[in-house]
C-alpha cells in the first residue's frame, strides 16, 4: 500500500507533496483530497488509499456481477427459484459484526472515533467504520508507522477533525474487521473461541501482515489447545510454514503433529521403539477379539504410512524369531502329547501369520522363508499333532504360496523347492481343516499360489511334484487343493513343446526354399 498524508489549512495548500510508503495488505496511491465545500467549518486530515484507474474499473465490473442466479428448477413444482446474493449475504455479516459490541466498548463508536477507515476488497466490496487512531498505534507495528510518522506533525488536539483512511485490495474485508475488532478486546482468546480454526488462521495472517503481536500470540494459543478436525491438520501446518513464526510460539503448536529431535537423535529411534512396543502388545494380548481389531488397525496404518523410519528389517524378525520360537516349544510338547497350553500353536501361528503379511508389504520376507523352510523339524512331526490344533500353521505356508505365486516373494529355486518339500505334505494333510475352520480364508486365491510356485520350478521337478498331487487329489479330493491348471500348464510344457521341437527343424527347411524363390 502506498500510503501518503497531508492536512488542508487553507485552499491555497498544494497536494502536490506526498510521501508514498509500501504495505503487505494493499496496492495504490494515496493523494491528499480537499473536504467539499459544504462540509463543517473544521478541516479534516484526509489520508485516502486509492486504486489505480484499472483496479477501480475492476471493482465496477465486479459489483455488476456479484449477484449470482440458481438455475430454475421445474415450474411446475410451483417454488419460487431461490436467489443467491453473494454480496448482500457479506455485507448483511459485515453489518452485523460493526453493530456487535460490548458495553463500554469503543469499537466503530462515531461519537469518540477521530479516524473514518474505508476498507476496500478487490471484489468491489467497500465498507467505511470508525476507529481510534491510539488504539491502532499502541496495538499495531503497521498503523503505528504509517500513522504516527505522517500525522504527528500536525496538531493532534481531540478536536473535531477526523482522518479518512482507505485501505484498498484487501483480501477479505470481514476478516480485516474482526482482527481490528480484536484490538478493543480484552479478552482476546474468549473472542476467538467463538470462531472455528479456519476463520482464526485467516485472522492470524492478517494479525502478522499488521504487526498485530497480541492477536499473534492467541491466535497461536488457541490453535494449540483447540481440537483439530482432520482437515485443518493440513491448513494449520501449511498456514505455519508459510507464516514462519517459529520464535514465537508456532512450534508448540505444531508438536501435536511433529516430534521435536534434538541433538540430532529422538524422532526416528522414539518412533521405531514405540511401533515395536505397539507389536508386542498386539502378539501378547489376551482379548482375542480386540487382537483381531487391533491387527487390522496396526497392518491397515504401516501400510499406508509406511515410511523407513519407522519399523526397521531387524525388529520386525526380532518380532518374528520370538513368535517362531514359542511355536517351535508348544508344536513339539504336543507332538509328544503335552497338550498343556496348546492353544499357543494357534496363537503364536496366527501371529506369524500378521506378522507375514507385514514382511511381505514391505518388500522383506524372503529371509522369513528361508528360515520357514528349513523348518523341518515341526514338519516331521507334523502329523503327530491334532489337527485341530495344528492347521493354523498351515495358513502360514499358504500365505507363502500366494506371496511367491504373486511375485512378492523371489527367492532362489533351491529355496522354493526346500519349502515345497518340507511343507508341502503337512499342507494337503490341513487343506480340508482349513477350508472348513478358518474364516476368510481363499481357497481359489491360494491354490493359484500354489500352482504358480511350482510353475516357477524346472520341468523335473515340477513333474515330480504334479505328480504326487495327482495321485493324492484322485484319492480325496475333498481334501486336497485343486491345482488342475497348474497340472493342464506343465502337460503342455513337458510333451507339446517336444513335439514342436522335432517338427521345428522339418518346419525351417520348407521355409527357406520358398525365402530364397520370393
Amino acid at each position: 500500500m502506498d500510503f501518503t498524508g497531508g492536512k488542508t489549512l487553507s485552499n491555497s495548500h498544494s497536494p502536490s507533496s506526498f510521501t508514498k510508503f509500501n504495505s503487505a495488505f494493499t496496492a495504490g496511491l494515496l493523494n491528499p483530497m480537499s473536504p467539499p465545500p459544504n462540509k463543517t467549518r473544521s478541516s479534516p486530515v484526509v489520508c485516502e488509499l486509492i486504486a489505480s484507474s484499472s483496479n477501480i474499473h475492476q471493482r465496477t465490473q465486479t459489483k455488476n456481477q456479484a449477484l449470482i442466479q440458481v438455475p430454475i428448477s421445474d415450474p411446475r413444482q410451483n417454488q419460487t427459484p431461490p436467489v443467491i446474493d453473494k454480496r448482500a449475504l457479506t455485507m448483511q455479516q459485515i453489518s452485523d459484526l460493526l453493530s456487535t459490541r460490548s458495553p463500554g466498548n469503543k469499537f466503530n463508536d462515531p461519537g469518540s472515533s477521530d479516524i473514518k477507515l474505508t476498507l476496500s476488497s478487490k471484489d468491489g466490496i467497500s465498507v467505511s467504520m470508525n476507529v481510534h487512531k491510539q488504539i491502532l498505534v499502541a496495538h499495531s507495528r503497521f498503523f503505528e508507522v504509517k500513522l504516527s510518522d505522517k500525522l504527528a506533525k500536525y496538531q493532534w488536539n481531540g478536536s473535531a477533525e477526523v482522518y479518512m483512511v482507505e485501505i484498498t485490495d484487501c483480501d477479505d474485508v470481514e476478516v480485516y474487521i474482526e482482527t481490528l475488532r480484536l484490538m478493543y478486546c480484552k479478552y482476546l482468546r474468549k473472542e476467538l473461541m467463538r470462531n472455528g480454526i479456519s476463520k482464526n488462521l485467516k485472522i492470524l495472517k492478517v494479525a502478522v501482515a499488521i504487526g498485530f503481536d497480541a492477536g499473534v500470540l492467541s491466535c497461536l494459543e488457541h490453535l494449540e489447545a483447540a481440537p483439530w478436525a482432520e482437515d485443518d491438520e493440513e491448513k494449520v501446518t501449511c498456514a505455519l510454514a508459510e507464516l514462519r513464526l517459529e520464535n514465537v510460539g508456532a512450534g508448540d503448536v505444531l508438536k501435536r503433529v511433529s516430534v521435536e529431535v534434538t541433538n540430532g537423535t529422538g524422532e526416528v529411534g522414539d518412533n521405531e521403539q514405540v511401533l515395536l512396543k505397539l507389536l508386542h502388545v498386539v502378539i501378547e494380548g489376551k482379548d482375542e477379539k480386540a487382537r483381531r481389531e487391533m491387527k487390522g488397525l496396526v497392518l491397515k496404518m504401516l501400510r499406508e504410512n509406511s515410511s523407513p523410519n519407522d519399523l526397521g528389517k531387524e525388529s520386525l524378525y526380532s518380532a518374528c524369531d520370538g513368535c517362531l520360537e514359542l511355536l517351535r516349544q508348544h508344536f513339539l510338547r504336543a507332538a509328544s502329547s503335552d497338550l498343556q497350553d496348546v492353544s499357543q500353536i494357534a496363537r503364536q501361528a496366527d501371529n506369524l501369520h500378521w506378522m507375514l503379511d507385514i514382511l511381505i508389504e514391505r518388500r522383506i520376507a524372503e529371509d522369513f522363508l528361508k528360515s520357514w523352510a528349513s523348518q523341518s523339524e515341526l514338519s516331521d512331526v507334523h502329523s503327530k499333532v491334532p489337527a485341530v490344533h495344528r492347521h493354523g500353521v498351515s495358513r502360514v505356508t499358504a500365505r507363502l504360496f500366494v506371496g511367491m505365486g504373486k511375485g512378492q516373494l523371489l527367492v532362489p529355486k533351491e529355496v522354493r523347492y526346500m519349502l515345497l518339500q518340507t511343507w508341502l505334505v503337512p499342507f494337503y494333510e490341513d487343506f480340508g481343516w482349513m477350508r472348513r475352520v478358518s474364516k476368510g480364508v481363499d481357497t481359489h486365491l491360494i491354490e493359484d499360489g500354489l500352482s504358480n510356485t511350482i510353475l516357477t520350478l524346472p520341468l523335473a521337478w515340477q513333474r515330480e511334484i504334479l505328480l504326487a498331487w495327482f495321485y493324492r487329489f484322485l484319492n480325496s479330493s475333498e481334501n486336497c487343493p485343486n491345482i488342475q491348471r497348474g497340472f493342464e500348464v506343465w502337460w503342455r510344457r513337458a510333451f507339446w513343446q517336444r513335439n514342436g521341437e522335432q517338427q521345428l527343424p522339418t518346419q525351417l527347411h520348407l521355409t527357406t526354399p520358398t525365402n530364397a524363390n520370393s
